[in-house]
């Protein structure tokens, strides 16, 4: 809240695909996904060394550069376009990562505030670690990366954490999740691993301020895509799963509480970066700055140009389908419709069903569906609300979400928001909407074949042949692993 209070607030920012490794691939480079080499895709991602990185590019001109946690992965290697393990700045461990997890476990030993303590002060001192490596005078570059917002947390953890109550969202939850206690729960934690990254962002703050840094600091926030483990949020182009928060605060640049409206893609951030800090874009950078917006001193409609956001995506978990097949699509959004292009229709959008697509048919064990996203619909993260829906999919009630969020889509899909904000009714075959969907359809595909889409300028497209499809290399995942850095605290389980 603060960073928004006292810098400016943007309301309409989007990933450009609700996927880590692909959407980080964007943002650190400022091109699409799909221009990012074999960046484009989760499992198998392998980083380009010739595609120049803001962060690389700011080292070079005299940044400072540090991380702590995820800025890249999974992929070979782990945080490549930041350096990789040379930039990173982990020695006080990486607990905070799994943050309900390690909290909870402490809490009868040390109490609920103290447990949390521990992780925070875990943020405090790799920070701290970083600014006392950057040498006098010289400005730097900082990314803070918990992962603790993409699963797993403790289920209850909101509330023995954080004091949320879940049936405080009855009522409130979109329409295509049952409103039923163990989806609100789930849903609750979330937040609660949110309370815990907005305790870390803190941290940061009131270190930054103690040094008399924070007034000469772009602080910018945002996440890498929506909430995982619910039906149509992450790994979807529906809004809940591309849609971000987006802050940024830069006293005696930006005006303090201003909220803008314009259509925002995060790969847009790279551009933004180089010219804040006076560095040309490289060849291939294609994303537009946000400094004119930061600049102007109005709120709502800036820029008139950013009137949408294209968003896509291709493959996730490599085994979700057989054949190790992607599901492409790609979307446009503007004020008032979602429009998206579902390019294989004919395969399972959150992966092979393993015959739940049947009813009657009896699902794994609940533990299984907790301990594993590969039991069925594995482009799904696992957890309570996936478990719930296919053990209760059955029901009346429940049936019609189930096949919204699990079941497969027509090629296209148009979503009328000023009547429909939950996207839950399909209009691309209605005769009212023919003009707008042909219309959307249009401006999409033009920005695609302008931006060498391979799924338009290539045949057979390259995301449909190995190494974009197909098993994943062994050595893949021994080299990912490898780059998994972790620390064991004396009182850390093993």
């Amino acid at each position: 809240d603060r960073i928004a209070d006292e810098g400016t607030l943007f309301l309409n920012a989007h990933v450009p695909a609700p996927t880590c490794t692909p959407c980080r691939s964007s943002i650190l480079t400022g091109r699409y996904f799909w221009q990012t080499g074999m960046g484009a895709i989760l499992q198998g991602a392998r980083w380009d060394e010739s595609i120049p990185t803001y962060p690389l590019l700011l080292e070079k001109a005299g940044y400072h550069i540090g991380y702590t946690y995820k800025v890249w992965s999974p992929g070979v290697t782990t945080n490549a376009p930041y350096g990789g393990a040379r930039t990173a700045y982990e020695t006080a461990g990486t607990l905070f990562n799994n943050f309900s997890l390690e909290a909870t476990t402490r809490v009868a030993e040390l109490g609920v505030t103290a447990a949390k303590q521990l992780l925070l002060d875990e943020t405090r001192d790799n920070f701290e670690s970083f600014l006392e490596s950057v040498p006098g005078g010289t400005p730097f570059c900082y990314w803070w990366g918990p992962t603790n917002t993409h699963r797993d947390w403790e289920q209850g953890s909101g509330k023995d954490l954080w004091g949320l109550e879940p049936d405080d969202l009855e009522g409130r939850m979109p329409g295509f999740l049952p409103d039923v206690h163990e989806v609100r729960e789930d849903f609750n934690d979330y937040l609660g691993e949110c309370q815990a990254f907005d305790a870390g962002l803190g941290v940061i703050i009131e270190r930054l301020e103690a040094i008399g840094e924070l007034d000469n600091t772009i602080f910018v926030v945002s996440g890498d895509h929506g909430i995982p483990g619910f039906p149509r949020a992450k790994c979807n182009l529906y809004s809940i799963g591309t849609e971000v928060a987006l802050a940024v605060r830069w006293p005696g640049e930006i005006g303090p509480g201003r909220t803008v409206q314009d259509f925002v893609n995060l790969m847009d951030l790279a551009p933004t970066f180089l010219d804040v800090a006076g560095v040309a874009h490289p060849a291939g950078m294609v994303a537009n700055s946000l400094l004119p917006v930061l600049k102007s001193d109005d709120s709502g409609q800036v820029e008139p140009g950013r009137s949408f956001v294209v968003t896509g995506r291709e493959r996730h978990v490599a085994g979700a389908r057989d054949g190790h097949l992607p599901y492409p699509q790609r979307a446009i959004r503007i004020e008032d419709f979602l429009y998206i292009y579902n390019f294989e229709p004919d395969r399972w959008p959150m992966g092979d069903p393993h015959g739940l697509d049947d009813p009657d048919a009896i699902p794994p064990p609940r533990e299984e569906l907790l301990a594993t996203y590969e039991s069925a619909f594995a482009d799904l993260d696992k957890g309570p609300t996936k478990a719930w829906m296919i053990y209760h999919r059955a029901e009346e009630e429940v049936g019609p979400l189930f096949e919204l969020g699990f079941g497969k889509r027509p090629r296209e899909e148009l979503f009328d928001l000023r009547s429909d904000p939950d996207y839950m009714v399909n209009v691309a075959d209605d005769p009212n909407y023919r003009d707008t969907r042909d219309e959307l359809n249009r401006r999409l595909m033009t920005i695609l074949r302008e931006q060498d889409d391979p799924r338009l300028v290539e045949s057979p497209p390259r995301f449909e042949l190995e190494p974009f499809a197909g098993p994943v290399p062994p050595d893949w995942f021994a080299l990912n692993r490898r780059g998994i850095r972790t620390l064991q605290l004396p009182d850390q389980r093993p």
